[in-house]
């Protein structure tokens, strides 16, 4: 899996600090911006954080391109919607020899690992068999299986990050998705330290679990 942040608003933790300053200000945004401190901006963005202002982190967006991973991480992903994605076609693009995804429990299991492996063989098989019988690509595909990698484009803002990062890096998360949210929030902390400084699962940012029976004990542990 590999996971880069490919661009971000300029100075984030700024636009954040400018758009919330603005709601009290009489002054135009573009004066507030020029004339604010990075002291006042830290500040500033610490208070946003704590207080909830969350609409004020929408003026901070995050692109990331995301690769080796499944369709099985994607369908999860798209459930979040207040994100923009662009993902690799299968309509268009060719899957001959197309690479997957093994789960670590198959990789763990020398017998479930051998299945696996003679089935993702079979249907790499079944699919160039289709199209050299004709089948378009678009049609071909729906052999496919969801362990097939694929590329994805995303952009979400801080806020939505936020709600990202504290449903996806729950322990309770599928394995995938989660290690793909945690290589998210180590990319972001570096370019807005302090809009993710809390960041993660609501046992840590919250105190409290949001999976009620099901959960891990993690937060459990830390009350001790």
């Amino acid at each position: 899996m590999r996971v880069a942040l490919i661009y971000h608003t300029p100075e984030p933790e700024r636009a954040v600090a400018m758009s919330a300053r603005l709601c009290y200000s009489p002054v135009g945004a573009e004066q507030l911006a020029e004339k604010m401190s990075d002291e006042q901006v830290r500040n500033l963005i610490k208070k946003i954080v704590d207080m909830g202002h969350s609409s004020t982190l929408e003026h901070a967006s995050f692109t990331f391109a995301v690769e080796g991973v499944s369709r099985v991480l994607t369908h999860q992903l798209v459930r979040h919607r207040i994100a923009s994605y662009s993902q690799q076609s299968q309509r268009y693009v060719s899957e001959h020899d197309f690479e997957y995804i093994l789960p670590p429990t198959v990789a763990a299991n020398a017998v479930a690992k051998e299945k696996f492996e003679a089935l993702m063989d079979n249907i790499r098989a079944t699919y160039d068999e289709l199209v050299g019988l004709g089948v378009h690509k678009e049609d071909a595909r729906y052999c496919l299986a969801n362990a097939t990698e694929t590329k994805i484009v995303v952009t979400m803002n801080a806020r939505a990050l936020l709600n990202f990062f504290s449903l996806r890096c729950c322990t309770r998360a599928q394995w995938e998705i989660r290690k793909m949210a945690e290589l998210m929030l180590a990319e972001v902390r570096k370019a807005a330290p302090l809009l993710f400084e809390k960041a993660g699962p609501t046992c840590v940012t919250s105190g409290y679990c949001n999976e009620g029976e099901l959960t891990c004990g993690r937060l459990e542990k830390m009350k001790k």
